[in-house]
């Protein structure tokens, strides 16, 4: 028999038993990639968490005997409800066993802690700000994902969708070999297209110089997404929070700003891909897991391009252009075999096109879902 258990997110031990349940449910799995344990428990922090200043969420445990056989949060994103004129929740962090009544039980939990705060739909997995990996996978479980986005397995999408829900949108991440040769002719249009323009490509040596230009970067990020299905403006302490994560993340070498006169036209942000790393230390930053992260990062051969964008005024005046051929240097300067082009939105079918016209593949899928409460 299931049973649904609220977490104490003020017990360490409830919060464990919430944080360490995927670890037991994909120990078997060599494709998925263990979050940073510290990072995890900090979700379910109500002081450090700053999702909790503006906005609200649940946690529950599906349990059989003392057994964990499935866990879900329910948040009430209020920042993003307020902006977009909705009464929403969102699920995230849903885990399970193969056993539908217990996905069952976990979103009938969801749904009743949801309409009892008045909220009338809800959507996921989706989670407490940008850079939160999107949506369930549902093609593509034989790869492993890029850092920070999900991986579950291929029974998850026909759990969810028998709770009621449906398919709101798709997002593509295409793998791009370092082997690639751009042709010639595209890097001289890109070259005129730079000339033409008056654009010119700002190149970063330290981190110091990442957090001098993060406030413009913020605002271009604001400006480029703004028509985006759920987007909500970052700023404040989001914005605060945001820019470290990435910072910390990349290296300077890696970000690209396309500027015109001093307005930023568009942006890439690469990061190297330190999953192996995070499956050898188990999540566990000490005593070795930062060395580890940190020697990953330094001979990886994946490279992650998680965040590129350009402002609505420039895109069809070439700044796509520029910003390929970016990613293409990129690769081929740092001696990358591998890239991850991650996470694009369906709806940019456009950017989708131009990236298998270059010779990228869509190789992995991730779905939200969407369902009245």
């Amino acid at each position: 028999m299931t049973t649904i258990h609220r977490v104490d997110t003020s017990d360490p031990k409830d919060v464990e038993r919430f944080v360490q349940f995927p670890f037991h449910l994909y120990r078997d799995c060599p494709q998925w990639v263990p979050p940073l344990i510290s990072s995890a428990r900090k979700q379910l922090n109500r002081e450090k968490n700053p999702f909790f200043r503006h906005s609200d969420a649940e946690f529950f445990l599906a349990l059989q005997g003392n057994e964990v056989v499935g866990r879900i949060a329910v948040l009430e994103p209020r920042k993003r409800n307020a902006y977009r004129g909705v009464q929403g929740a969102y699920f995230f962090l849903f885990e399970v066993v193969e056993d539908i009544e217990v996905a069952r039980a976990l979103f009938a939990a969801a749904f009743e802690w949801a309409r009892s705060r008045g909220l009338t739909e809800i959507s996921g997995p989706q989670g407490f700000m940008p850079g939160d990996g999107l949506g369930a996978l549902i093609e593509g479980f034989e790869h492993r994902p890029a850092m920070g986005i999900a991986y579950n397995y291929a029974y998850y999408d026909a759990f969810i969708q028998d709770s009621g829900f449906r398919k709101q949108t798709d997002y593509y991440s295409c793998y791009l070999p370092g082997t690639l040769e751009l042709p010639e002719r595209f890097q001289r249009i890109a070259r005129k297209v730079t000339e033409r323009r008056g654009f010119r490509v700002l190149r970063f040596r330290s981190k110091r110089e990442l957090w001098e230009i993060a406030p413009k970067v913020v605002d271009a990020y604001n400006a480029a997404f703004i028509d985006n299905r759920d987007f909500v403006p970052i700023s404040g302490e989001d914005a605060q929070r945001i820019a470290k994560r990435l910072i910390e993340m990349t290296q300077p070498d890696l970000v690209k700003i396309v500027a015109k006169g001093d307005t930023i036209v568009g942006f890439l942000f690469g990061f190297p891909d330190v999953s192996a790393a995070l499956q050898r230390c188990k999540g566990r930053l000490y005593p070795f897991g930062l060395p580890m992260i940190l020697w990953e990062a330094r001979r990886t051969k994946w490279i992650n391009f998680n965040g590129a964008g350009i402002l609505p005024q420039y895109q069809g005046l070439g700044a796509n252009a520029v910003l390929y051929y970016e990613m293409y240097k990129t690769v081929r300067e740092r001696g990358f075999l591998h890239a991850d082009l991650v996470q694009i939105n369906e709806q940019n079918m456009k950017m989708v096109r131009e990236l298998e016209a270059l010779g990228a593949e869509i190789y992995k899928k991730h779905r939200i879902y969407e369902r009245e409460l």
